[in-house]
C-alpha cells in the first residue's frame, strides 16, 4: 500500500512522532502504516514505542470507528529488525530484556482489547512479530502474493507477540503447533483455507478493498461494535453461562442507546442509519 507522506492531506494526517509510522484518517477509518519499506517494515524500537502510544489514542478518538493496519510497499512486516537492534545496543541483562518485551507486548494486547474493530491488510509477507501483530487484528485481508510465517524456529527462538495464543484460538492447537514448530511459509490462499485471513484479493486491489471494508465497518454503531468485540473476546475464555450473562448486559445497554432508536427509525423510513455513538 502507499507509503508517501506527501500524499497525505495535512488535515487528515494523525501525528505519530516518527516517519517510520504513518497515520491518516480516511472518513472514519484510521489508516496506520508501518513505513520502512526498504527494510520490509521491520520493527524498530522507535516504531514499537510509537505504536504503543498511538493505538490507545486512536481508541479514544471519537472520530475513528475502525483501524486499518498495513505496511508500506510490498510487505506487511518482517518482524523485529535484529540488525537495527544490534546497532542500537539491545539490553543484555535477561530481566531488562523481559521488561522490554513486556512493553512491546502492549502492541498486540492493545489491538486485541481495543474497543473498535481492527483490520490488518497484508500487501506481502508477515513474519515473526509482524505476523503476531496481524493475528491481533480482528480481521485480516491479504494480497494474492502475501504469505505468513511464524519464523521463530528458524532463529532458535520460542515466539512472542501472542503467536501461540492467537494461533491456537484461530486455527486450533494442532495447526498452531505445526505452524510454530515448522515455521513454514503459508501462502495467502492457504491462509484463507486455514482461517488465518478472511479474504484474499489481487495485489492491485488490496488497498481499495481494505479501505472499502474498513469504511463499511466504521460506519456502523460504535457502541454496539465495542460491545460485540467485548463479547467475542469474552467468548475466547469464558464458559457459556458467563458469556450469556455478558451478552445480556450488553444487549440491554445497546438497546438503550440513541443509535438503536436511530436504527429503528431508519428501518421504518427505509433509509441508511446515521450512528453517532450515543
Amino acid at each position: 500500500m502507499s507509503s508517501s507522506q506527501s500524499t497525505l492531506d495535512t488535515e487528515d494526517a494523525i501525528p505519530t512522532g516518527t516517519p517510520e509510522l504513518l497515520c491518516r484518517r480516511d472518513e472514519r477509518v484510521a489508516v496506520v502504516t508501518l513505513n520502512r519499506p526498504e527494510a520490509r517494515n521491520a520493527l524498530t524500537l522507535e516504531m514499537k514505542r510509537a505504536l504503543v502510544e498511538l493505538i490507545p489514542r486512536l481508541g479514544d478518538d471519537s472520530e475513528v470507528g475502525c483501524l486499518l493496519l498495513t505496511g508500506a510497499g510490498a510487505s506487511f512486516c518482517s518482524g523485529g529488525d535484529t540488525k537495527k537492534m544490534a546497532e542500537d545496543g539491545s539490553p543484555t541483562d535477561p530481566e531488562e530484556r523481559k521488561r522490554l518485551l513486556r512493553f512491546e507486548h502492549r502492541i498486540p494486547a492493545s489491538l486485541h482489547a481495543l474497543g473498535k474493530p481492527v483490520i490488518a491488510a497484508l500487501p506481502g509477507p508477515a513474519a515473526g512479530a509482524g505476523f503476531g501483530i496481524a493475528l491481533a487484528a480482528d480481521l485480516r485481508i491479504a494480497a494474492e502474493s502475501a504469505f505468513v510465517t511464524t519464523a521463530y524456529a528458524r532463529l532458535g527462538l520460542s515466539g512472542d507477540y501472542g503467536a501461540a495464543w492467537f494461533l491456537t484460538h484461530l486455527v486450533g492447537t494442532a495447526r498452531a503447533r505445526e505452524l510454530l514448530f515448522t515455521a513454514r511459509r503459508i501462502g495467502a490462499r492457504e491462509c484463507a483455507a486455514l482461517g488465518l485471513v478472511n479474504e484474499v484479493v489481487a495485489d492491485d486491489a488490496l488497498e481499495s478493498r481494505a479501505l472499502e471494508w474498513a469504511r463499511e465497518i466504521a460506519a456502523g454503531p460504535p457502541l454496539a461494535l465495542r460491545f460485540m468485540k467485548e463479547d467475542l473476546n469474552r467468548a475466547l475464555l469464558g464458559d457459556l453461562q458467563s458469556c450469556l450473562d455478558f451478552e445480556a448486559e450488553h444487549m440491554v445497554d445497546s438497546a438503550g442507546t440513541e443509535d438503536y432508536r436511530e436504527a429503528v427509525a431508519a428501518f421504518q423510513e427505509k433509509r441508511a442509519p446515521r450512528f453517532q455513538g450515543r
